[in-house]
């Protein structure tokens, strides 16, 4: 691992454990997490619900500790040096956690005051954003729509100037048009050199990162590139539908030539095992050859990683 005070690196982490109190024993929310963030760079951490994403996003952002390992953000420690990094990140939860009584633009200038900054002095590195819900300026935040939520979230998360941004599930329950619009606006701010962390459970926005990691059940599976992730798939994958998706998928895992077999949008996935030749298909399928996505590098993954 690279050290922590190299210049290089905006967000490092070594050996990160979390256990929570479950009854008379505990579960494990993260084991063993060794990752780094590079400065500038989009970086996703992908994962379903309950993988691991929001602790270790509250770890690196000094609100809960870490029960082994080490941590350091923009080169400062997670546990000694918190008030330090507070100053320097912004942090958008993925539950909705402004003022909802406050209208549009109160929470903002609240957020700013905290800061000791000002909506104006920061205004150029928001503007694409607020330009979008400076309408509703006089709205409570309560009454905005979840997109307009988000916008204002990441608004009130970028006004001090951060150098490194913390996004947690941004997009979860917003349509897909702000979802697109908000991955553009991303690429805004990491052109303006901020260090952005992202985490979701949708895997189409991995290919929007410079690099991802998959995490599942509290233990990082894989990191590297969208690119790199799926070109060394490495196996053979085809893409099936029947007359009866149940009866289908149910055929595919039983088929001696199949390794993995899932639902796939409209169709079902099938990865051949290595070295198997191509199965009989039924002459009722439609079957055609295929290359994975990082759903599929997912879900292979997971099947390696048990």
């Amino acid at each position: 691992m690279q050290k922590s005070d190299s210049k290089d690196i905006a967000i490092l982490a070594e050996g990160i454990g979390k256990w929570y109190p479950a009854g008379k024993g505990k579960v494990t929310a993260l084991q063993d997490i060794d990752l780094s963030v590079a400065r500038g760079e989009r970086f996703g951490v992908i994962g379903p619900d309950g993988a691991g994403k929001t602790s270790l996003f509250r770890i690196l952002t000094t609100l809960l500790l870490p029960d082994a390992g080490h941590a350091a953000v923009d080169g400062l420690d997670v546990v000694k040096d918190f008030r330090r990094i507070r100053l320097r990140v912004g942090y958008m939860p993925g539950k909705f956690s402004l003022y909802p009584d406050l209208t549009v633009a109160e929470n903002l200038d609240f957020f700013a005051s905290i800061f000791n900054t000002t909506v104006k002095e920061n205004y150029h590195l928001i503007r694409d954003i607020y330009e979008q819900i400076e309408p509703f300026r006089d709205f409570r935040a309560s009454q905005l729509s979840g997109g307009m939520k988000q916008k204002l979230a990441l608004s009130c998360a970028l006004i001090h100037r951060p150098s490194i941004l913390f996004l947690d599930e941004p997009t979860t329950g917003v349509d897909a048009v702000s979802r697109r619009e908000f991955w553009e606006l991303l690429r805004g701010l990491q052109s303006e050199g901020i260090t952005i962390l992202v985490s979701t459970p949708y895997m189409d926005e991995a290919s929007r990162c410079d690099r991802v990691a998959f995490l599942q059940n509290g233990r990082l599976m894989q990191v590297d590139s969208p690119e790199n992730i799926r070109r060394g798939f490495g196996k053979e994958l085809w893409a099936v539908k029947g007359p009866d998706i149940l009866n289908t998928l149910a055929t595919l895992r039983n088929l001696p030539e199949i390794d993995n077999a899932y639902p796939f949008g409209e169709w079902l996935h099938a990865v051949l095992k290595p070295g198997a030749a191509q199965p009989g298909w039924p002459a009722a399928w439609q079957v055609r050859r295929t290359e994975p996505d990082i759903e599929d590098c997912f879900i292979d993954n997971m099947k390696t990683h048990g």
